[in-house]
């Protein structure tokens, strides 16, 4: 019992000096998500994008429109049709449906794949910003993940807005 009092008391001043030092840390927040919805960089590649794939979304729209254009004539047709008739149709039918799922297949891994490529530009310019504004302002850590966070430490707005600077 004589020697435990000593060593509280070391204890309890190692303690306090840990919870100073803890008082100094610095901790920033920054929504992933919000950079990838809200930022101007994100907003400017999506229309890049719909730019760049609209002329092979309008050629999808105008094969399924031929596709329909034929599979309802051949639905009209189908009685007054010879059966050589119904069956040529019918190939050429199951043909341009194959091709449609083919085109709509390598535009939808064509418009990911391109996503990818510019949200990881974006993350990667975010990435820089983030480093700037720690250094900045002297954090000692920002996370982009957690499970809870004080709006108080949230420094997404300020990447938002430099992002939308451009700088």
């Amino acid at each position: 019992m004589k020697h435990s009092f000593p060593l509280m008391a070391a204890l309890m001043v190692m303690l306090a000096a840990a919870a100073a030092d803890a008082a100094d840390i610095k901790i920033g927040y920054v929504d992933v998500e919000r950079i990838r919805r809200e930022s101007a960089p994100a907003e400017q590649a999506s229309k890049q994008l719909e730019k760049e794939f609209a002329p092979r979304a309008q050629e999808l729209q105008r094969r399924e429109a031929q596709v329909k254009s034929l599979q309802g004539q051949l639905e009209k047709d189908v009685m007054t049709m010879s059966e050589g008739e119904r069956r040529g149709k019918e190939q050429e039918l199951s043909r341009m449906s194959v091709d449609l799922q083919r085109l709509q297949r390598e535009y939808r891994e064509d418009l990911n794949m391109r996503r990818n490529q510019e949200l990881a530009t974006l993350f990667e310019r975010a990435d820089r910003v983030i480093k700037q504004i720690a250094d900045a302002e002297n954090f000692d850590l920002i996370v982009q993940e957690a499970v809870f966070r004080s709006p108080r430490i949230d420094i997404t707005e300020r990447v938002l807005k430099v992002l939308s600077d451009g700088k």
